[in-house]
Parts: structure tokens; sequence; C-alpha cells
């Protein structure tokens, strides 16, 4: 201990002359440790890196297992007032005198170029670093007991590694008791921590990652505990880290792999944490390009990887990717770490990406990763693939934060893909590799499907022969799809599958069960991916064939109706249905999948997307019995035999209750039947029984339905028979066509629609009980009765009837069923007519009992029908000759005769009030359109043609019979008939000049019939309105509306109603004019008017105008208001006369006022024409209604017009201040606009010259605005400057829009005016000002013409002469008599400085 004492004085004496004279560099020195160690890393706690490599560098004795210690307490062993103390213990052989000397200086590291020897550090103050968290760090190793201190030393003036001996405070008993033991490592470093900093440290501690230790050769063991007399009190998470290398190693050209295992035992886990990691070190020659100074010894890079097997130890939310020998905290998203001599960023949190040296090694990292994934993957033999094929993780898939890293990344994969790597299943016990491209992948729904069919022996060893090898079902997981789309390993294309169903025996050699799944496969993935592909001529679907034996079709086949595949709706008819198929030879080309298969599909839980897949894609036919049924119907083929199968089919489907009622009643009335003839036919209005022992052959004899279709059905349905193993006799198959086909005889069957010749002539009473009971049946079941068996009945003389004449036969629509009062009363009431009564003694009291039958084949009962047989009978005669007056007075006699004994009168007058045989003003006319005249009908007598009855003819006896004639139909009296009025409206040039009454009458039979397009189209062009300019049609005329009448006004010539002459009743009748066209309402006049003001608008008078303008103000808050196209005419067209003798429109006029006095004489601007001639002063009444219409009524918003219309008179004197002000606040106004530009015609027109100035009248860009910023070089008789005495102060104000039109405003901007205007003074002091102020803005002449110089003979005389005729000075008077010598004239000459003039 003696010896390090001397020593450490030693190093105090002659390096840092303490005790001597001052060294003048421990200044710099201590400023230069201070910034290294503040700037080398970015976190306070990184010093732990540097102290776990320190220790790694270290040397340790043989035998020695090195190991290193972390131990925080909270005491203060320092007496420094630390809140806590780090110690850190490593069993290292201790520190030597060279050692000392290192660490008490800057940058002079003894393992300095000892990178060949395993020495990992390089900085050279490593342990400097600690300064970062503590002020005053301590060192206790082989006798040595120091301190360094933060503060710089008070005798040499320097900090951080001045040694400081230590006696106490703490003493190595204080260590050995912290660290429970008097032996101690040889190595104790104490750290008193800042305050600041002891949250921090314990964090970093808590964190040190369990695999520091990876890639360190030496130490085998670090641990971190905290240590407390409370345990409660630790905050630092304790954790011991141990590392164990498996001997076995193997060696491969220049690299070597081991096994390293890790474990971390930490106390607040409940176990302790191991992982293995399969180590590839691999050693690659430095490049000349990748050569840097620091590393510029080492001739070989060793790369190490490592690979976890299962999950990594870490401690925090993340795992250093890359190691320089300890952990940096790069995150590289890589599953396995690199390791090696990296360039190092100075916080050690990175390596430096831009380093050549660093990029050299990345560049071998590819080649390391390919040579060891290769012997991880390849040199097991005997391993299994699945135990290979988790090695695949270790495949850097995921991108990561750094480009160079992903740049390693691609060189990796694009290694992998070209090497035979990735097993494929091959069903043996040989492992085959092949190159990522060569191998396919399967759907993992198929993956089931080859497990179980391997399990059911099915031969698969040909699975990689149809041009991918099949990746290994070990490998084909869901948990590998980013690897295996990293290696570009994909599906194998949907031929595939084809070809492997069709090389296999996967098919037909498998279960029901396991042959769903095949179907499942492919209708789950048929659209996306099996539609378009081979698969559909693959022999895939089973069904049954025609000898019963199970047979594939493709699907293809199926698709294309080639073989129609059908499976049974119902498990229930699964059996009958195939039964039924072979009886029928699966006719149509129908066959049914086998019953196992369809049992095994009806129970699948998978049924529903089986069944849809095979429905929709395949077009499998799923059917029920109905469904089949159809089908069989639509495939008889004319075979009688199947036909009389099918009826069998039908019957046994109805007896098993496969097929409803409904159903076998549908299918009875669609199926062909077998006629008498033989003949097979579905086209059928009826089916009759056999004629054999028929109801119908006693009545009728010869079948009269044969025209209308209806079957005679043939023997062959009466014989017994069997089908599908079930008996059914001839009267059962019979009685089913009874029930189900409608074979049916009289009186049950439907009679014909043709004429029976039974009826012609009389019939027998058993004859007239059949027919009347046949009727009686269809009546019962609702059937009507065809039209011509009906009339042919009604119409046939078969009937017996008795009269007053004598009896006979007459047809039943002509005969009476009436009591004998009754045709007493009806005889007596009419005139010659004898009616025809039912032989009732002939047929008896039976006949009784068919009155509705009688009634249905045209019997009359009834007094109105006898009425009816009158009427009828008197119309008769009319048919053949118009009825004269007396019979038609004979008629309406018969008629009161009738109501006097209160009889019905509706079956008489019925029959004749429609028919034309009554004479009226238009000739004859049934009763129900005539009108019997009186006093009310002489107003529509006027307008309409009604048919009057002709009273003339029948006389005043006719007046009479009103009540006769109105229960005929006859109109009496007018009783609001405006129908008839309008449907009888006489002819257009018939209504011409209408009475007002008339017109009325019109109006109101409008009102009351709504939209009659007779009426408006027969009034529309006839001229029958009054107006104020004569007759006119609807079309031409306007109703008077007190709101807008006015606009009517203002032109002549349109014609309004006179409603005067119709009284104001006329204004009711709005709806009604409309219709017919006239003008009611404001839009449509409003557009007559509109075309009116277009044709005069360039013509319009002062009235025109005036008249308008009032009316456009009399609108205004009105519901009317102008068109949009009326507005914009209005605004646009040339309608308005202006002062300058031309119409303008309203946009481009202006309204004069006071305003624009001061303008006016200066401009051409187009003032309305208010004179006295035109419109006067009245036209200023209407400002506020000119200014809608677009014309300008305010200064400011006509400025525009005055920039287009500037007039300057030809003599500016004529020009007054006051125009030039206004001018100039037109301008004002302008320049506020935005984005507005001044017209060429204005810039050209104000260049001209009108603008006084002191010198004259000249153009704006040749004047000046005098202000005081000129005052102070000249006076406003120097220059063009505008004469404010003219135009008064004011014109100050207007600088900006001076400005605008060319005047020179600013005094830095004048020098060329004022220069251009030097010729016309003569006065030296005028000059010399002017020649200051040239001065002041350094000025230079640009032509000749400004260049003269004045040189004075007394105060106002002198000449202009040029430069070149003088001279700057003459001290010698060597150049007076020939040259001007300025400075006898000028004081400070500078002003001639560049008028070349010789100095």
């Amino acid at each position: 201990m003696e010896e390090a004492r001397e020593h450490v004085k030693d190093i105090r004496k002659t390096k840092f002359s303490i005790g001597g004279k001052p060294n003048p560099l421990t200044e710099d020195l201590h400023q230069a440790v201070k910034n290294l160690s503040a700037e080398l890393y970015a976190k306070d706690v990184h010093f732990l890196m540097e102290l776990i490599q320190n220790a790694e560098d270290n040397d340790y004795a043989e035998g020695v297992d090195p190991s290193l210690e972390f131990i925080i307490v909270s005491e203060d062993i320092t007496a420094t007032g630390a809140p806590a103390t780090l110690l850190i213990f490593n069993n290292e052989k201790g520190f030597s005198p060279k050692n000392i000397d290192s660490i008490c200086s800057v940058g002079r590291s003894t393992k300095k170029g000892y990178r060949k020897r395993g020495y990992i550090g390089e900085k050279g103050i490593g342990f400097k670093s600690v300064f970062l968290v503590t002020s005053r760090p301590y060192i206790f190793s082989n006798g040595y007991q120091i301190r360094f201190n933060e503060e710089p030393c008070p005798h040499c003036n320097l900090g951080y590694i001045v040694p400081e001996w230590v006696e106490e405070n703490p003493t190595l008993s204080d260590i050995q008791q912290i660290y429970g033991s008097t032996t101690i490592p040889t190595t104790t470093i104490v750290i008193p921590l800042k305050p600041d900093k002891v949250k921090a440290v314990k964090q970093q501690l808590s964190s040190i990652h369990p695999e520091v230790l990876l890639f360190l050769s030496k130490i085998k063991r670090l641990s971190v505990r905290e240590h407390n007399e409370d345990p409660g009190l630790n905050t630092v998470s304790a954790i011991a880290i141990t590392s164990e290398t498996d001997l076995v190693t193997r060696k491969n050209m220049d690299a070597e792999s081991y096994t390293l295992h890790l474990s971390a035992e930490e106390k607040d886990k409940a176990s302790d944490r191991e992982c293995s990691y399969y180590m590839w070190k691999q050693k690659f020659p430095v490049r000349q390009e990748n050569r840097v100074e620091r590393r510029m010894g080492v001739e070989e890079l060793v790369i190490t990887l490592a690979f976890p097997f299962g999950a990594r130890l870490h401690r925090g939310m993340t795992s250093p990717g890359i190691y320089a020998f300890l952990p940096t905290e790069m995150v590289t998203n890589f599953p396995f770490i690199i390791q090696a001599d990296f360039l190092l960023a100075s916080s050690r949190e990175t390596i430096l990406l831009d380093s050549k040296w660093n990029q050299g090694i990345l560049d071998c990292v590819p080649s390391a990763f390919f040579n060891a994934f290769v012997s991880l993957v390849r040199t097991s033999v005997s391993a299994p693939v699945s135990s290979l094929v988790p090695m695949f993780r270790f495949i850097p898939i995921d991108h990561s934060s750094y480009q160079e890293l992903n740049t390693v990344r691609q060189s990796i994969k694009a290694k992998l893909v070209e090497e035979n790597i990735v097993p494929s299943e091959s069903y043996s016990q040989q492992k085959f590799f092949h190159k990522p491209c060569e191998v396919g992948r399967l759907m993992p729904d198929f993956w089931r499907i080859l497990d179980q069919a391997r399990e059911q022996k099915v031969n698969l060893h040909n699975l990689s022969s149809h041009g991918k090898y099949i990746l290994s079902s070990s490998f084909d997981n869901e948990e590998y799809d980013d690897i295996l789309s990293f290696l570009g390993v994909e599906l194998v294309n949907n031929e595939w599958y084809a070809k492997c169903i069709q090389s296999s025996n996967l098919v037909a050699g498998v279960s029901e069960d396991l042959y769903l799944e095949i179907l499942l496969f492919f209708a789950s993935n048929w659209s996306s991916k099996f539609e378009c592909t081979n698969i559909k001529n693959v022999q895939l679907i089973k069904y049954v064939g025609v000898d019963g034996d199970e047979s594939l079709c493709s699907i293809y086949e199926c698709m294309n109706c080639y073989t129609v595949v059908s499976l049974s709706r119902d498990c229930l008819h699964m059996s009958w249905l195939s039964d039924s198929s072979r009886e029928f030879r699966c006719a149509g080309n129908r066959f049914f999948m086998p019953t196992s298969t369809q049992l095994a599909l009806f129970f699948s839980s998978k049924k529903v997307a089986i069944w849809d897949w095979l429905q929709v894609q395949v077009k499998v036919v799923v059917v029920n019995v109905y469904e089949y049924a159809i089908h069989l119907r639509n495939s008889l083929n004319n075979s009688r035999k199947l036909a009389v199968a099918f009826v069998h089919f039908l019957y046994h489907s109805l007896l098993k209750g496969y097929l409803s009622r409904g159903e076998i009643d549908y299918l009875c009335g669609v199926m062909p039947l077998i006629d008498n003839y033989g003949n097979l036919t579905t086209k059928r209005q009826g089916v009759l029984v056999p004629a054999n022992g028929s109801k119908w052959v006693e009545l009728i004899v010869s079948n009269p339905w044969r025209g209308e279709d209806y079957i005679e059905l043939g023997e062959e349905y009466l014989r017994p028979g069997y089908f599908a193993g079930e008996f059914t006799s001839g009267e059962q198959l019979l009685e089913f066509l009874k029930t189900h086909v409608g074979a049916s005889d009289i009186p049950y069957i439907s009679p014909p629609d043709a004429e029976i010749p039974a009826v012609s002539g009389p019939l027998t009473i058993q004859n007239v009980f059949l027919l009347l009971d046949w009727i009686q049946n269809l009546k019962h079941r609702g059937i009507s009765i065809p039209n011509r068996f009906l009339k042919s009945i009604k119409d046939g003389n078969w009937l017996k009837i008795t009269t007053n004449c004598c009896p006979g036969y007459r047809p039943p629509s002509v005969s009476f069923m009436l009591t004998s009062s009754l045709g007493t009363i009806l005889q007596n009431g009419s005139v010659l007519v004898d009616i025809p009564l039912i032989d009732q003694n002939f047929y008896g009291d039976r006949i009784n009992d068919y009155e509705d039958e009688l009634k249905t084949i045209g019997v009359m009962f009834g007094y109105g029908e006898a009425c009816g047989y009158i009427g009828n009978h008197l119309m008769s005669l009319a048919d053949y000759s118009t009825l004269t007056r007396d019979q038609v007075l004979s008629v309406l006699n018969f008629i009161r005769f009738l109501r006097e004994n209160v009889l019905p009168l509706d079956k008489f007058i019925n029959r004749i009030k429609e028919r034309r045989w009554l004479r009226t003003s238009c000739g004859d006319r049934s009763p129900v359109e005539s009108v019997l005249f009186d006093p009310e009908w002489r107003i529509a007598s006027q307008i309409s043609d009604i048919p009057f009855i002709d009273t003339d003819y029948f006389g005043k006896e006719i007046l009479s019979f009103k009540e006769e004639l109105k229960s005929l139909g006859v109109l009496i009296g007018f009783s609001r008939n405006f129908k008839l009025v309008g449907d009888n409206l006489k002819s257009p040039s018939r209504l011409t000049s209408l009475t007002a009454e008339a017109v009325l009458l019109i109006l109101e039979c409008m009102h009351h019939l709504g939209s009659s397009t007779k009426l408006v189209e027969t009034l529309r062009g006839v001229k029958c309105f009054k107006t104020n300019i004569g007759y006119k049609s609807p079309g031409e005329c306007f109703l008077f509306n007190s709101q807008w009448a006015c606009m009517l006004q203002v032109f002549n010539g349109f014609p309004l109603i006179d409603h005067d002459f119709y009284g104001s009743i006329i204004f009711f009748y709005i709806d009604q004019l409309r219709q017919i066209g006239v003008k009611v309402d404001f839009e449509e006049a409003v557009k007559v008017f509109a075309h009116s003001f277009r044709q005069q608008a360039s013509s319009m008078t002062k009235e025109n105008v005036l008249s308008f303008l009032s009316c456009y103000r009399q609108l205004k808050g009105t519901p009317h208001k102008f068109p949009r196209d009326l507005k914009k005419f209005l605004r646009e067209e040339k309608w308005l006369r202006t002062r300058l003798g031309v119409y303008r429109s309203p946009r481009d006029c202006i309204l004069y006022g006071p305003n624009w006095k001061s303008i006016a004489s200066i401009t051409l601007l187009p003032f309305i024409d208010d004179s006295e001639n035109y419109y006067g002063m009245d036209i200023h009444e209407y400002k506020e209604e000119l200014k809608k219409m677009g014309v300008v009524t305010e200064f400011k918003d006509g400025v525009k017009l005055v920039a287009a219309t500037l007039c300057f008179p030809r003599d500016p004197s004529r020009i007054t201040p006051a125009n030039v002000l206004a001018l100039l606040e037109c301008i004002s106004i302008l320049l506020n606009e935005k984005n507005y530009s001044f017209p060429d015609t204005f810039m050209k027109r104000i260049s001209q010259k009108w603008l006084k100035t002191y010198d004259g009248y000249r153009p704006p860009d040749e004047c000046c605005l005098f202000d005081s910023s000129w005052g102070s070089y000249l006076k406003h008789t120097d220059g063009p400057f505008v004469d404010q005495g003219f135009y008064g102060s004011n014109i100050t104000s207007y600088k900006k829009e001076l400005d605008a039109i060319g005047v020179t405003v600013h005094v830095d901007k004048g020098c060329p005016l004022i220069a251009s205007h030097l010729d016309f003074h003569h006065e030296f002091s005028t000059i010399v000002r002017i020649y200051n102020y040239l001065n002041a803005f350094t000025w230079e002449p640009d032509s000749e013409a400004v260049k003269g110089i004045w040189i004075p003979n007394g105060s106002e005389n002198g000449k202009w002469v040029s430069p070149q005729e003088c001279v700057l000075h003459d001290k010698d008077d060597l150049f007076s008599s020939r040259l001007h010598v300025l400075d006898k004239y000028y004081d400070g000459l500078g002003k001639f400085r560049t008028s070349n003039i010789t100095s």
C-alpha cells in the first residue's frame, strides 16, 4: 500500500506540479476533459456500459470465472452528502501503476492498438464517464485507495484526473460490510451519486439487459442488487445473469458455431429464465475500401450472429439488435442479433451508419446469415422437417427503421431465394429442399382433405408431379405466411388442383363425408379461384347411371346439361325419386346422386354452402317429387308407355303424401293423355269419359266437343299395372283421372260452344228434363254456358207453348210463364200483341221446379219482361218505317195507361227510350236525346243547336204528355243542363258578335263542365268578345287587372275586354277566360308587353317612357315582377335618349345631377335628355326606377364612364380648376377599385397638354407636384411644377392620383425633368440651387442635351457651355485663356464629377 501511496504522490507532484511551479497547460487540459465527458454521451447513465466494457477488457487470473457486480445502497459511506452510493466489484487482476498513470491522463488508454488481443474499449476515458453521475468517484484496487474530483484542484486548478489518496470515508471495512464478506473482489469502484442522478441510475440498473453477456468472451456472471437495512425500501430490480457456452462447436471454413445458454435470476420473478442461442461466428477479410485509421491494424472482420431458440431474455419493452460486444440501443426489427467490431457514435447508442468500416461489416452480414441459416436447415439429416421449420423465423421479413439495415435485409433475401432451402412434402423419410420459386403452397382446407385422404389410404406420392413442388405441410401454415411471402413462395396456380384430382383417387376413393369436404373446398373458392380453370372438365360429380351403378361426370357436363344430376330436396323422397328414375330410364337425361351421398349431404353441417354451389354453379338440380314430376312431364317424348307410367307415378305419389292435391291437379292438367285414337296430346279443353256407357252419348250421340279440343280417353287407362313395385287397378286409375284430370259426363261436363242439333225440333219430355238438369248442374257449379250452345237452346223450336190463337212449339226466348190474370191485363192495354205461354198441361207440375233454368234459356216470367216484349214489338215496327204521329201518341197513351193502373213502367220504357222514333228540330231522335222547348231555353238556343220536339208536327196535344215524355227521358225545363248546351254548340262562324248574356252563358257552361275541349276549341278563334277596340278573339284579349293594367297603357293597341258591357260578373270567370286564351294573368300579359316593348324600344316617345316608368313604380311592392329576360332587355337595349342625341341602354346612361357639373364640360358623358324638348325634368322623379334598371345616378358609380368619355377642349385654358379636381376625384375612386386598369383611350387622352404648371400647360408626364419634400432643395419656380396658385392647395391631396397619370410627385424621381428645365433659367442662384439638387441625388445626364454648364456673368446673365470647354481647377493659371475654370464660380465641384470635365 505504501508503494501505491508513493506512486500517487509522485503523480501529483511531477504531473500536476502540486508543491512546485504551476503548469500553464492545466486549465486547457481541465476544459478538454470536461467538454469530452459532457458531449460523449447522450444519456447520463451510459457510464454503466463503459464500466462493463472496462471489465471485459481487464485481465483475469487463470481459473477465475470473471464476474462483475453492482450494488447500490442508500448510505453515504463517502461522507460527501450523497443520497445513494453505487459500488462496482470486479474480480480482475487489479490496477497496475501503468493503469493508474493512464486513468490520470486524457487519451492515454493502455488498450490502444490491441484490438487483435480482444480488447473492446477504445475511447481512453471510459472511466471518466462516471463524472456524469458523481462528483467524486473512488477506486480501491491492488493497494490503491484514490478518488478524483470534478472540481478543479486548488493546488493545480485541474479537475477530473488529479488523484487524491483516501484514508477513510469509506474504509475497506465499510466496503466489506456492504459486500457481505471480508473477502471482496480485487477492484472496487465507489460512486457517490449526485442527488438528481439517483433515479436515473436505479432505472438503468433495473433495465440492464440479460443479453449483455451474449458477446462478452470473459465475463461469465453479472449481478445487480440493492442493499438496504429494510429490504422493503429496495426499488432496484435485482438480477443475476450467467452465461455458459456449449463445448460442442462446429467449424466450417472460416466459421464456427456453438450454442450459448443465458440464464437470468431475478428476485421479483417466480422462476429463473433461460434462453439458448445458436451462435454463428464467421471471419471475413477486410476490404481495402472499408479500411479506416481507427482499425488500420485489423485484417479480419469477425461477425457473430445469435439466433435465439425461444423467447429472448429481455427487460423493458425492446431488445437491442446490434452489439459492439455490448448492446447498443438500435432496434433492428431482425429476429437475430448482429455482433461485430462496429465503430460507435459517441453516445454508444448507435453505430456510425455513415462509416465505411461499418458498411464493410454490414456488407458481410448477408453472407454470414446465409451460411448460418443453411447450416441450421440442411445439416441435420435425421431431424424431421417439422423441427426445421421454426428456423425460418430467423429470416428478417420485417422492415427496419434504418435504411442501411433494409439493404442488408434485401441482400439476405436475394441469397435465400436462389438456394435450395425450402422443404417439400414427400410422404417419405427422405427430405427434399428446393428454391422458393420452385415450391408452391396449398390452401389450408385442401391440406385437411389430403390429411384425411392419407388416413383413408389414398395414394398421394405424386403430389409434386404437377409443375410445382408442394411445400411441406409442417411449413404451410398461416403463422409462416409473412416468411413465405418474403421468400416468394406462392400458392400453386388454380389449375394444380384440377391435375391433382384428375391424377388421384381422391373422389372415388374416399368416404362420403370427405367427398363432401372436396365439394365444399371447390364451392368455397369457386368464384375467386376455380371458375375459369380446368376443374370443370375433371370427373368430380357422382351420380347413379341407368344401370344403377355409381358414375362420375364433370362440372362442364352438368353445366351444359349433357348430364343433368339431381338431388332430392327432401330426405324422405330420396328412395322414391331414385326408384322412379330407374322406372323412367333416367328420362330427359336426368340422374340422381347416390342415396348415400345425398344423405351425407343432407345431414352435413356445410349443407347450405355445398347445396348452393351445386345448384348455382354446377347446375345440379335440386328437386322434390313435384319438381321431378314437372321434369318427367316434359320428357315423355310421345311415349304412350311413359305417359301411362306417369299417371301411375302421380297416383302413388299422392297416396304416399309426396304430392299435394293441388300439385296433382296441376300436373294432371298439363300431362299428355292418350285419346280414343291412340294419340298422345296435351292440348285439351276438357276430358270425356270413354263413350261406352256414357250419358252424353244417350243425349247427343256424336261428340260435339271435338272441335273444342276435348279428349275422349283411350282404353289404356282402364288396364291394371305395376310401378316401382306398387300395383294399380284400372278402376283406381280411371277414378283418379275423373277426380284430377276432370274426365266427366253429362250433367257434370261443361257444354260445348256449339249448336245442339236436337233442339232444332220438338224434344221429348225426357230430353227436356235431361237438358234442364244439365243446365241446373252448370248453374250450381257456377260454370258459364257457352253462347252458341245457349243460343241454340234459346232459339230452337223445341218448347211446347199455347196462345189465344193455337198451340205449337216456340223458342224459349219468346215464351212466357205468366198467370192468366196478368196476361189479361196486358192484352187489354196492348195493341195487337199476342203473348205465347208454356203449355203447363203438357209438362205437368215438374216444370215449375225449373224456374231458374227456364229463365236461363230465355223464358220470360215477369210483367216487366212482357212489357219489354211489347216494346220490342213496337220498336220492330220503327225499324221498318218512322212511327206516325198517331203511333207516337199511342205509345204515350200506353205509358199513361200503365201509370194509371199503377203498373211498373221500367221494362217497357227501357226498350224504347233510346231508340230514334221521336221527331225533333234536328231530325228523328231518341227520347233521351230530345228536349221539350220552353222560355228557359231562349238564350241557350242562340248558341246551341238543341233537338227540340217538333211541336208543329205533333201539335199542341203533345204538350199534355209532359209526364210521359219526362218518364221516357225527354228533358223538360233547362234545369242548369249546361252539358247539353256545350255538346250542341253552334259552329264558330255562327258565334261572332255574341250578346253579353250569350257569352256569360258560355262561360257558365265552362264553369260547370270543367275542362271542356270542345268549348275551348270552338271559341278560341271566334271574335266574340267586345273590347275597347272592337270584337276580338279570346287569344287577343286581356282582362282588366287594376294592379298591372298600367302596363297595357304604355303602348296603344292592347284589347281590353269591355267589363262595362259584360258587367262585373265577368271577373267571376277568370279560370274559364284563361282556358279559352284570354290573358288574365300578369305572366301572360307581360310576355305580350315585352314583345311590344322590344318592337318599339328604339322609337319610344317621351309619353311611352314616362308611362312605362310610372308603371314600373306602380308594380313595385306587388307580387308582379318583370321576367328575367325582360329585365335584361331593359338594361341592355338602347331605348333611352341622351343629350348626345343618340339612344343608349340604361346601363350606359347617366341621370344628370349637381355632382356632374364640374366634370361634364371635359367629357362626352351620356346624360339622359332631360331638356324640355324631350323628357323634361319629369324624368328626375323616376330616379330610383332608373337606378334599378342600371342608370348611373351617383357620381361615384359613373367614374368608369368618365374614363371612357374623357374629352379635353382644344384650348386647355378652358379647363377650369374645378374640372381638374373633379377629374382627379374620379381617378381616386377608380384607383380604389380592385384589379382596375385605365383604358388605353383614357391614357392616350390624359397624355395631352392640359395640366397648368408655372411654365405653361404640359402633359402630366412633364409635370412635377411641389410639396415640402421638394422645398428642401428647390423653389416651385425652379421646374415644371403644377400651378398650385391656379388649382389651390387642395391639389396636393391628390398626390397618388397625379402619380398614377404620370406626374412626378417624389423628389428623388424629378431629376430628369428639373435638369431638362435648366435651359429656361438664367439666374445664377437658381441654377446653383438646381445643381445642388441634382448632386444630392447623384443624378447623371443621359443625353448631351442636358450636359451644358452655366457660366455666369453677373447674377442674372451668363451662357451655357459644353463640359469639354470647362476645367475644374487651374491653380497655375495654365488654361484660363482657353477654358472656363469652374472653381471660380462654384463651391463644391462634386456636382460636376460626371460631366466629363477635365480635372
